[in-house]
């Protein structure tokens, strides 16, 4: 029998706006880090190839994706949730090479395009999220008149930006550039992967999986998977990535891009556990704004362009960010929750799982008092992480791009304070369940 989640455990009987707002701030923190994150395949222009760029970004992330939920919750937590849910470790595998093929399009998207016009291009991967999270979740099934207006609303609107911003890159000469057509192509594969790989994300808040436990097992598909694409489309052991391992120099921007893009990617998985992938998602994707400011204010990306495409970059932005917001202010009615529990009344009879219990880690409870004692090894992971990142920062050396100084430290400013502002948020509501 399908109960709503206010009915089962006094600490659940938070209101649907308590928990939507906490997704919205989640989701706003997201759209800071990952934003920045991007920013430092700008190397892409120093000669290595997009494949090289991307398994060293993966790396970072590798590094940085075993160090967050160790600290936060323990190794032995984390294992013990992936034990409880087996059945999500291929899905969290699944998801991981998907975002590491979108990942290295993006990658191209840059080259090809530049960060300012590639970024708003591949965030449409809210629209495929959002058809699959309808689809295969009961996302918006009961959904009032109002709250489906916003998300229809916006969904037109986030297409008509992308169209716009994809015109300002190919419509201002006489001839359509084929780099530029390459990078346009790029971006909306980049969008397909990573609308796609939302799927799984779903799948496994709707089992009840903490986010941390799912991103320990997402990284093994990502590096998995650029190790392949790298062997096989890149000249194998001759690939540029060997001599960019070896470079210090630059890899250590390449380990802290995958070191943001780790904030930014748990910042969006708690989003879409506590809104959906059709609200969460699109909030995230306001990163657009934050990947244009990186573009145009720190690396000068608009430096020199035309009225008319400024005017088109510009607006298509700002229709970007207000499609987003409009799908994600939708807070989902008492009948849209019936829909998700329903939902999740089906994942628990297919896989056997308890359903009060998974309701509750659903909206951020958690049965039972799964081990969070710290191990001897937990210790090792984070120091081990540490000294690469601190090593590897040593050795480091500005990249020889022009870049505002200035800028980047105001950017990287906003960074620090979305970090703190959404981990209280998270730690307040859920202890980061």
């Amino acid at each position: 029998m399908v109960s709503n989640t206010a009915d089962v455990h006094p600490r659940s009987a938070r209101t649907n706006l308590s928990l939507h707002g906490m997704g919205v701030i989640c989701g706003l923190a997201a759209g800071v880090w990952l934003g920045g994150a991007e920013a430092p395949t700008k190397l892409v222009n120093a000669g290595f190839s997009p494949f090289a760029i991307s398994l060293c970004m993966v790396a970072g992330v590798f590094t940085a994706r075993w160090t967050f939920p160790t600290l936060l919750k323990g190794t032995s937590y984390v294992f013990a949730d992936l034990a409880a849910r087996k059945h999500l470790i291929i899905w969290a595998i699944l998801a991981g090479a998907l975002w590491a093929v979108a990942n290295t399009l993006t990658v191209f998207a840059i080259r090809d395009v530049g960060l300012a016009t590639a970024f708003p291009l591949w965030n449409t991967n809210c629209l495929v999220g959002l058809g699959w999270g309808m689809l295969l979740f009961r996302e918006l099934e009961g959904a009032s008149a109002k709250n489906l207006f916003k998300v229809i609303l916006g969904a037109v609107v986030i297409v008509i930006a992308a169209i716009m911003l994809g015109f300002s890159t190919i419509a201002t000469g006489a001839s359509i550039s084929p780099h530029a057509v390459h990078g346009l192509l790029a971006a909306g594969g980049a969008s397909l992967m990573w609308g796609t790989m939302y799927v799984p994300y779903r799948k496994a808040y709707l089992s009840g999986m903490n986010p941390l436990s799912f991103v320990t097992v997402f990284t093994v598909g990502e590096l998995g998977t650029m190790l392949l694409l790298t062997f096989t489309l890149d000249g194998g052991f001759h690939s540029s990535a060997f001599q960019l391992a070896h470079n210090k120099q630059l890899l250590f921007w390449l380990f802290l891009g995958g070191f943001v893009w780790v904030i930014g990617d748990l910042f969006q998985q708690f989003a879409t556990k506590y809104l959906g992938i059709g609200r969460g998602i699109p909030l995230s994707n306001t990163n657009q704004l934050w990947g244009l400011a990186w573009g145009a204010l720190v690396f000068g990306e608009l430096v020199g362009a035309s009225h008319a495409h400024l005017i088109l970059v510009l607006a298509g932005s700002v229709l970007m960010v207000l499609g987003a917001l409009s799908i994600s202010t939708a807070v989902a009615s008492s009948r849209e929750n019936l829909s998700r529990n329903m939902a999740l009344e089906r994942e628990c009879d297919r896989y056997g799982m308890d359903y009060q219990e998974v309701l509750l880690a659903q909206s951020g409870d958690e049965l039972g008092s799964r081990n969070e004692r710290r191990r001897w090894w937990d210790g090792v992971i984070v120091a081990l992480a540490t000294f690469i990142f601190v090593w590897l920062g040593v050795n480091a050396r500005v990249p020889a791009l022009a870049m505002n100084l200035h800028w980047v430290l105001v950017l990287s400013a906003l960074l620090v304070a979305s970090l703190l502002g959404g981990g209280w948020a998270l730690w307040r509501g859920t202890r980061f369940s």
